[in-house]
């Protein structure tokens, strides 16, 4: 298996709605988007399954010097060995990969965020940067671009943090503010040991209320002439909103249940949004 091979299978294996949208790229943009996919698994597989934080930190550590090295042309592992080629080509900066291991980092070192300033934080390290280096793989002319990227990629974690509270207790993290949990009544022990209130629900609420905003503010932010290559961003974000309205949906349930949406329906998602790109773009 050749590092592409392996990358491709990362993706495919994970189930990611992200995958969907990489499907109708180019084959060197979707090889490009694909490797940094994969690296982004590997290093949140670093802080998800690692037990012994200790060793977790040992690991994080070797990927920041995995890096260097992918930069210096002398990567190691199959992922930045895929990844490598692609970082001159799309000129995607050293300093934004290495942020993504803080973002992984921030996981070891914290279960709590105070308020909504040190989360947004997390959201951009751990996905807003992510934004950024897949802006510069699909590509732009208009740097407002950039401001679409970041919104989006914040709106995207904020939509993985709403599905994922019941997981995420599990492992003994609380992604909600703290602030905003003490002025909605909802107490820690509930949410860690799976019950749902209605003061949960109200949160949860302005939760999704927030993400959408973000879902708006990256929409405005995009340019026009940029939307044609954009468009596997636009279909992430059809397929992350999708799944936040069936959140709502199901009264935000997040401690009953995971919601998910079918592999075909995401498939139908990405599909319907590049036809409707297809024909605003003709005008």
């Amino acid at each position: 298996m050749n590092p592409d091979q392996y990358c491709q299978r990362r993706a495919a294996a994970s189930g990611s709605s992200f995958y969907y949208s990489f499907l109708f790229l180019p084959t060197e943009q979707r090889r490009a988007i694909l490797a940094l996919y994969a690296f982004c698994r590997e290093v949140d597989d670093v802080v998800d399954d690692c037990q012994d934080p200790g060793v977790a930190r040992l690991k994080l550590q070797w990927w920041r010097e995995e890096i260097g090295r992918a930069f210096q042309g002398s990567p190691q592992h199959p992922v930045t060995r895929a990844l490598q080629p692609q970082l001159e080509r799309y000129n995607l900066p050293e300093e934004y990969f290495r942020e993504i291991i803080d973002g992984m980092q921030m996981d070891l070192d914290q279960a709590r965020y105070a308020d909504f300033s040190a989360l947004a934080l997390y959201c951009h390290r751990v996905a807003g940067v992510v934004g950024l280096l897949a802006a510069e793989i699909f590509g732009y002319q208009d740097r407002g671009t950039l401001n679409y990227a970041t919104d989006l990629g914040t709106a995207l974690q904020l939509t993985n943090i709403l599905r994922d509270v019941r997981e995420d207790a599990r492992r003994g993290r609380i992604y909600l503010p703290q602030d905003e949990l003490r002025r909605a009544g909802v107490e820690e022990e509930d949410i860690l040991h799976g019950v749902s209130t209605p003061q949960l629900h109200s949160l949860l609420a302005q939760q999704a209320a927030r993400a959408r905003d973000y879902y708006q503010r990256a929409e405005q932010a995009l340019p026009e002439v940029d939307r044609p290559a954009q468009r596997s961003g636009l279909i992430m974000s059809n397929i992350y909103g999708t799944l936040l309205d069936e959140i709502e949906a199901d009264g935000f349930r997040v401690l009953e249940r995971r919601v998910a949406l079918t592999p075909l329906r995401k498939l139908w998602i990405a599909w319907r949004t590049l036809r409707r790109e297809k024909r605003r773009a003709r005008g």
